[in-house]
């Protein structure tokens, strides 16, 4: 029984932060007999500051003062054991608090909850899943050395079943038309934006009420198990968003608890987001910690989750995620034990911090740094939409722009991410941030694809721009699948299938993303034309890819450029944005490209080719046919 779990060691390991497991007793856990039949309900809330707790449920229409919860210790455990059967009954806690105000509160660790705009916990039995993914947990590898790209969604969205409120589909249907979807990208993970309870639709997540429990507008915690599954059998990891940050102030959830910042910040300036409408947990209390540490392995464990995207970073690392206000050390530090443990439970797990602070070894080892193993390249990827929203005629004194990243990218892991928060709020698709006439547009818009593919990092692309949409994203309504019926965007969706499928079948864009010798600018000065030439490096040098970026109208039937091979080699031409097929004016090279022994841009030899207009050209070495 619960009860007999609750004693001074568990409650001294729950103050301190150090319980990984709290919802195993807190919550509502189903009690069976020997035959597997439910016989009673146990339920457990921590309200250290309640005067009274008492709980309600449908069983009896909710009515109050009839089901009083005993305070089983001093510090504050209510509990209660109910005989019969409670699964899938909906529930919530009456806290009377010391000033005697009645609060109406879901259960933090409820495993389940009911469909919005009801706020009511529900009983369910979490267990049961038949997994079939063992291939998946026990053989896949670090992606460090591996192509990860990852399709980032939000499930409500992605595609709906009609116009009405509630028409999503179900876990298990999105998990079977995302592998038919995926099947023809090189995406390696999906990311997808919180799955926990949230109230709000508008929020997509972000502002929280139960942790624990899935959001039952796609379905059940088990058809959220087989989503998980049908993708790791298909050969994709999975990445939650996860926001221990901040929650939702709604009033059944966590915030004030029991009449009192239980899990924030007791100061109101450290407290009240004002921005966002949120609280900010004080991820220094120990009860914060045991709630969240055990959150996260909770569904690694319940849901075989291969990483977590922790939202709004800069926002632990320093008060309000001002930097003037001095390092939240509270914070730092319990992001250094989430790093330790979870890794010490699985270190392929991605650990991904949405940061755009300069705080410096946020991807260092936790004895070292934060301990995340990845950070969003914020910089970058403002640099790089700055860069190209810019009419052609201005980018040359724009040119570092996409030049800087590289000065200081081997400071941290990166990934390199073009996510959700680029196209809402009237900030346009990408398409749209793109200058010029329709060709032009579509044309910097492939540029743009291909550069992020091919810079270092690990990649992130958030869903529909694939499609090169017009519209922005608006969470209401399904992607606007019906524009790939028009050649423009069939044709650039059809660059981006083969540039993703090319970056993940060829290691030179890979396997040294984090090397110095991953990465060779041949040149990186030529404002005047804006034309950036680069290599990409595998483990053998021999195996690289040379790419030529024209970010102007311009196009140079002859332009030589220096190149690593020596003329042994020749160079094939393996994928250009400017072909026909993906919506461009075909100025390609079709024939294997001489090397010769003409020194240029810091290298002994070079090559003639030709340069297309708004373009992105990827070079490959291949030995030279002798002459018989």
């Amino acid at each position: 029984m619960i009860r007999d779990n609750i004693d001074t060691n568990f409650l001294y390991y729950f103050d301190q932060g150090q319980n990984l497991e709290a919802y195993k007793t807190f919550g509502s856990h189903l009690v069976k007999n020997d035959n597997g039949e439910n016989t009673s309900c146990e339920f457990c809330v921590y309200a250290p500051n309640a005067k009274s707790v008492e709980i309600i449920g449908e069983w009896n229409n909710f009515a109050e003062g009839k089901i009083k919860m005993e305070r089983i210790d001093p510090k504050g455990v209510w509990y209660i054991n109910l005989a019969g059967n409670y699964e899938g009954k909906k529930y919530k806690y009456v806290i009377i608090t010391q000033n005697g105000n009645k609060l109406y509160k879901a259960d933090p660790y409820a495993f389940y909850s009911a469909l919005r705009p009801l706020q009511d916990s529900v009983v369910y039995n979490i267990g049961g899943h038949v997994w079939g993914d063992h291939d998946w947990m026990f053989t896949h590898p670090k992606t460090y050395e591996k192509p990860t790209l990852i399709y980032e969604m939000h499930l409500g969205s992605w595609k709906r079943k009609g116009d009405g409120e509630n028409d999503f589909y179900n876990y298990v249907e999105i998990a079977h038309m995302l592998v038919d979807y995926l099947k023809d990208y090189g995406y390696t993970h999906v990311e997808v934006m919180p799955v926990y309870e949230h109230p709000l639709d508008a929020s997509w997540g972000y502002q929280g009420t139960g942790y624990y429990a899935i959001t039952p507008r796609y379905g059940t915690p088990h058809d959220f198990m087989e989503f998980v599954d049908i993708l790791h059998q298909a050969g994709y990891g999975v990445i939650l968003d996860w926001v221990p940050g901040h929650i939702c102030k709604d009033a059944h959830g966590l915030y004030m608890f029991d009449g009192t910042p239980l899990y924030e910040y007791p100061r109101e300036e450290d407290r009240e987001n004002y921005n966002w409408g949120t609280a900010n947990l004080d991820l220094g209390k120990g009860t914060t910690r045991s709630f969240l540490y055990s959150n996260a392995l909770y569904y690694m464990k319940y849901y075989h989750i291969d990483g977590f995207r922790v939202d709004a970073v800069s926002n632990l690392i320093y008060y309000l995620g001002n930097s003037e206000r001095g390092v939240n050390n509270g914070a730092c530090e319990f992001i250094q034990g989430l790093s330790n443990i979870i890794f010490k439970q699985d270190d392929r797990v991605l650990l991904i911090a949405e940061d755009s602070s300069a705080y410096p070894n946020v991807t260092k080892p936790a004895s070292m740094g934060l301990g995340f193993n990845y950070k969003w390249d914020m910089g970058w990827m403002n640099d790089t939409l700055n860069y190209f929203k810019k009419d052609p005629i201005y980018r040359k004194y724009h040119h570092n722009q996409l030049t800087f990243s590289m000065m200081y990218y081997y400071n941290e892991q990166f990934m390199m991410p073009l996510s959700h928060d680029e196209v809402v709020h009237m900030k346009g698709s990408l398409l749209n941030k793109m200058p010029g006439d329709m060709w032009q547009q579509f044309a910097n818009f492939r540029t743009l694809i291909g550069y992020m593919m091919t810079h270092p990092g690990k990649k992130l692309l958030f869903m529909g721009d694939e499609l090169a949409t017009y519209d922005e994203w608006h969470f209401e309504s399904e992607l606007p699948w019906s524009i790939l019926k028009y050649p423009t965007h069939d044709s650039a969706n059809r660059f981006v299938k083969e540039i993703t499928t090319l970056y993940k079948n060829e290691p030179a864009l890979w396997e040294m993303d984090h090397s110095i010798d991953g990465f060779k600018w041949i040149e990186a000065n030529n404002a005047d034309q804006s034309i950036f030439i680069y290599a990409r490096y595998a483990k053998d040098p021999k195996n690289h890819i040379v790419v030529v970026m024209n970010c102007t109208p311009n196009t140079y039937p002859e332009y030589r450029i220096g190149v690593p091979a020596n003329y042994n080699y020749e160079y094939v031409e393996i994928i250009n944005s400017d072909r026909d097929i993906y919506g461009g004016s075909n100025k390609i090279n079709p024939k294997n490209i001489k090397v010769e022994r003409k020194p240029l841009h810091g290298q002994k030899y070079s090559m003639n080719i030709q340069v297309a207009p708004l373009s992105i050209q990827l070079f490959k070495p291949v030995l030279r046919k002798k002459k018989k």
